[in-house]
């Protein structure tokens, strides 16, 4: 085997799988969140970074469900897009009145995705 392929072969060992790494970025976002709550003293840059990292990731989640090529069913695509727009509406309303109440549904959804990606539901 060659060294390229050596290399190739050792990354595809230590890479997950696309639901570890989905699982892995909402529970990544779920942090930042949850340390933005924890620690709070107001709107900060921290807050708005965490709030911009999670809004990405369901932002890529939307696109992709939205995407003809999608194997999942119809319904399932239609959940993620439901959640996806409540994680937006939910995002715009902690941008335009901080509050960190309202970084806990944006925490739980996270948490309860990623746990369902690495079948611990």
């Amino acid at each position: 085997m060659s060294h390229a392929a050596q290399a190739y072969a050792r990354t595809s060992q230590t890479t997950g799988t696309a639901r570890d790494i989905e699982a892995q970025a909402l529970l990544k976002a779920a942090k930042q969140l949850r340390d933005v709550q924890t620690n709070w003293t107001g709107p900060d840059a921290k807050m708005h970074k965490a709030l911009l990292f999670n809004r990405r990731l369901w932002t890529i989640f939307l696109s992709a469900v939205e995407s003809n090529e999608n194997p999942q069913p119809l319904e399932v695509r239609q959940n993620i897009a439901n959640i996806s727009v409540f994680v937006m509406h939910q995002t715009i309303a902690m941008q335009m009145n901080p509050d960190p109440a309202k970084l806990k549904p944006l925490i739980d959804i996270n948490c309860n995705i990623a746990a369902g990606l690495s079948g611990r539901a």
